[in-house]
């Protein structure tokens, strides 16, 4: 068997569901959560910009005060909220206090990019089924957190990122969109974690159209149903 060198599987890694590249969803005001970096925020934009997802990113919350992510909100002039953890007695009033902000940026999609906090249903009432995550395992396996660390702990041969719909329970809820990443022999948790990366910038976008497509198609059939 050909051995992959890390450069290789940053192009050879299996995305499914395939053939999704010309999806044309509808467009979508889209709310970003964050906690950290925002790479995968920069992700999304760069495929709003390359005509990839019609949608616009109409607010980013973040819950620590020094994300780099609201510096990345800046530099593409789009609102940054901060809503500190540490200023809410519980998590149902966080909750509360950002569907607040998402309603009034007028969002009808939740896209959380390394958003680092546990979601109450609350959130997830406010706005059912158009929650999604991105998160560094091809879930079920490894949900949590440290999911590259457990992959490495547990030996698997194949790891790699899953976008899903968000549900109370952490890292379920309907699986839209994986892509597979192998795991070198010498990989580290910080080499594997960056291919891991490469993939949730590929296929994040991706995932939101092909989730909002979905989205509304059960619309249209429930439409046409009650119709009938």
């Amino acid at each position: 068997m050909t051995q992959l060198s890390a450069n290789d599987t940053a192009t050879h890694c299996l995305i499914s569901p395939p053939g999704l590249h010309e999806l044309p969803p509808p467009e979508l005001r889209l709310g970003v959560l964050a906690s950290g970096n925002g790479s995968n925020f920069s992700a999304i934009l760069a495929a709003i910009a390359a005509g990839q997802l019609r949608a616009e990113v109409t607010v980013v919350v973040y819950n620590n005060p020094t994300a780099k992510v609201a510096e990345r909100a800046a530099a593409a002039g789009i609102p940054a909220v901060l809503l500190d953890h540490r200023a809410y007695e519980t998590r149902v009033a966080m909750d509360q206090a950002i569907v607040a902000v998402l309603r009034s940026h007028r969002v009808d999609w939740v896209i959380m990019a390394g958003w680092m906090r546990r979601v109450t249903q609350r959130l997830i009432d406010a706005f059912p089924q158009k929650i999604l995550n991105i998160h560094p395992s091809l879930l079920p396996s490894f949900p949590g957190l440290a999911a590259v660390e457990q992959a490495l702990t547990a030996g698997v041969k194949i790891t790699g990122c899953t976008v899903h719909v968000v549900e109370l329970e952490v890292d379920s809820g309907p699986i839209i969109m994986q892509a597979a990443v192998p795991v070198l022999p010498d990989d580290s948790a910080e080499k594997l974690q960056a291919r891991i990366q490469i993939q949730e910038h590929r296929i994040f976008s991706l995932a939101i159209a092909l989730a909002a497509q979905q989205a509304q198609k059960l619309a249209q059939q429930s439409e046409s149903i009650s119709i009938r």
